[in-house]
């Protein structure tokens, strides 16, 4: 009746990652925000493995501290056990990638917030609901923390919870190496030695690098290392040996390392050994809590370590369980996994939750990105449409009201304002990337010739792109299209960012129920996978089957349709949701001009009043909502 598989317990930061490969830190210019910290890594990479993970730490009340739980909890991670420490401030770490042998780091730890995890942050309700309970060894460095590791032992034990150790030796967190000496992974210390050995017996599974048990072992000779933990526990000992793998030792250790269960390495580029120690454990703490054997589960933890030496950060490096069931079953096809294509997709489309977080999977999108129909609009000025598009997001919220499933299309131009606004309102957020109403497509000149402005994006923000093509393009405009278009949606992969791809070919052309499905095709053979696809009202069954079959061949993570409005009656809007509620990768709609149209000339004449505007288009979103909402239950009933 176990509702946890596993509780990490530790340390908790927020790791800054410089993004430029193969300098010095002294010379980084700018750094990639994740979380860390090695019980937090684990817990993370166990939760995107399909395991129940939770986590015992503190965070410092601030925005950091705020982060790690936002972070964990779209990484589907149970924060009960995370406190938060009004007097100190959450960890952070700062490191690089200096080349495949040095990774300069600096911790910033001094009176931080998991340093002052105590026992009575342990609550027993919680171990009790544990399968496992796993300690990361720098809170065995202090009395307070140690005690509180102490006491969540006892309690998995006194629970039936198996209990594991991930020695996760730091000599500059143990005070024996200096600031500066982040890096270092292994200095000689009779004291660390004794207080390892003191607890060795509590655990079940203990994982090490060699330079690990050294320390745990007391001698830097590595079988009498091991045997001197053996001496002292009959925990199964797992021994990482960098790029030989790894061994598992159930009973005596043998004389030769060699000689102890293995699984199979993989053969990759060394590109950032941070972190690859919390994805092996990941990968074998699945492995071991499974049932699987030793040889199998130091497969999973191999691979896994495999993945976070290949990219950049460490959580974010971490498989799905999809993602490792394909490479397991694929095999590697070349050794910087990061540059694996077919790879990478996967790893973005199967972990795409813990970046955006929410549930998607029901989309009520109101959309007032639109900038050439106000333009255009009698009493249009440019802070005017500032100003009524903050009234539009007065609509949305109010429509929302906390609710999931509520989101907005809205530019950065005219709408800056209300676009800042809606972060952290819990809307789901597009914004267009497009030059109004151009063909060949144009984007924003604010985006720069690279899309480098993306970088200034808020990492919530999708990106939203409308091409308006069609299958009977002559071969240079298709060609001009899809690189406008392929250029913006790598250069959102680059930052992190989603991606939604608007179609509309009844607007340059004859339609029928394959033009659509075609033109999606195309745009999958040119590479470009949205997360996102924004598609006309189709007018048949069979158009909407045709082009879902043609998602669905090419990619089967994407998060879904919506269905644009084409300034469509809101009962023309009703028949053609009726058709594409039936289709479950229609997640819903994203309408604008029938909500905001009419009211915004109302309003720029002078017609009606902020209030009165903001009324009317809370009731004609609603009343979409409400027609969606219907629309898909009767579908759902009727199938």
């Amino acid at each position: 009746m176990k509702t946890l598989d596993v509780i990490t317990i530790g340390r908790s930061s927020v790791d800054l990652y410089g993004q430029q490969v193969g300098g010095r830190l002294e010379d980084m210019g700018s750094f990639a925000k994740y979380i860390g910290g090695s019980p937090t890594n684990i817990a993370c990479g166990t939760a995107r493995l399909g395991l129940r993970s939770a986590v015992i730490t503190r965070v410092g009340d601030e925005h950091m501290g705020r982060f790690i739980r936002e972070q964990l909890i779209r990484e589907g991670v149970d924060v009960r056990g995370v406190a938060t420490d009004p007097a100190r401030l959450t960890a952070l770490v700062i490191l690089g990638i200096r080349d495949e042998d040095s990774f300069p780091l600096i911790f910033y730890r001094e009176n931080c917030a998991d340093m002052a995890l105590c026992e009575d942050d342990i609550d027993e309700d919680l171990i009790a609901q544990a399968r496992c309970v796993l300690a990361t060894g720098t809170h065995l460095s202090n009395p307070r923390t140690e005690a509180a590791v102490m006491r969540a032992l006892d309690m998995a034990r006194a629970h039936g919870a198996r209990t594991a150790l991930d020695i996760d030796y730091r000599p500059n967190l143990w005070g024996v190496a200096g600031h500066g000496e982040g890096e270092s992974r292994f200095v000689e210390s009779a004291a660390v030695t004794a207080k390892l050995a003191a607890t060795l017996h509590l655990f079940d599974l203990i994982v090490g690098t060699e330079e690990e048990f050294h320390i745990a072992g007391g001698t830097t000779d590595t079988l009498a290392a091991l045997r001197a933990v053996r001496a002292v526990s009959d925990a199964t000992l797992v021994c990482k040996r960098g790029a030989k793998g790894a061994v598992a030792f159930t009973g005596e250790v043998p004389d030769s390392l060699d000689d102890g269960e293995a699984g199979p390495g993989f053969p990759i580029e060394v590109f950032n050994v941070l972190g690859a120690g919390d994805g092996f454990f990941s990968g074998l703490l699945k492995g071991w809590l499974d049932g699987e054997s030793w040889p199998r589960a130091l497969e999973y933890a191999n691979a896994c370590g495999a993945f976070a030496v290949s990219r950049h950060g460490c959580t974010p490096a971490y498989p799905s369980l999809e993602e490792l069931r394909f490479f397991l079953e694929r095999g590697v096809t070349r050794p910087d996994l990061r540059n694996d294509a077919a790879l990478e997709q996967i790893h973005w489309a199967t972990n795409r939750q813990g970046r955006m977080g929410g549930d998607w999977s029901t989309m009520r999108v109101f959309a007032f990105d639109h900038r050439m129909q106000l333009e255009e609009m009698d009493g249009y000025t440019p802070a005017g449409g500032g100003a009524f598009k903050r009234l539009c997001l007065d609509a949305a919220l109010q429509v929302q009201d906390g609710q999931g499933g509520y989101g907005i299309l809205c530019d950065g131009r005219i709408g800056r304002a209300a676009l800042h606004a809606a972060s952290g309102t819990g809307l789901w957020i597009g914004r267009p990337a497009e030059w109004p109403g151009s063909r060949p497509l144009t984007l924003e000149p604010e985006l720069g010739p690279d899309c480098g402005g993306l970088g200034e994006w808020a990492r919530k923000n999708v990106v939203k792109v409308l091409c308006f093509c069609h299958p009977d393009d002559d071969a240079a405009l298709r060609a001009e299209q899809e690189a406008t278009v392929g250029r913006l949606y790598a250069a959102a992969r680059r930052n992190g960012l989603e991606f939604l791809l608007e179609i509309i070919p009844s607007k340059v052309g004859p339609v029928d129920d394959a033009t659509t499905a075609t033109l999606i095709a195309q745009f999958y053979a040119a590479g470009i996978y949205p997360d996102w696809w924004k598609l006309e009202p189709l007018t048949s069954q069979a158009a909407w089957a045709k082009a879902i079959d043609a998602i669905e061949a090419h990619d089967r993570h994407t998060r879904g349709i919506v269905v644009l409005g084409l300034d469509a009656p809101e009962a023309e809007l009703a028949a053609s949701f009726r058709i594409a509620a039936g289709f479950d990768l229609v997640r819903g709609f994203a309408v604008g001009r029938t909500i905001f149209g009419q009211v915004a000339r109302d309003w720029f004449a002078g017609r009606i009043d902020d209030a009165a505007a903001v009324t009317e288009m809370a009731a004609r979103y609603r009343r979409l909502c409400t027609i969606w909402d219907h629309a898909r239950a009767a579908a759902q009933v009727a199938a």
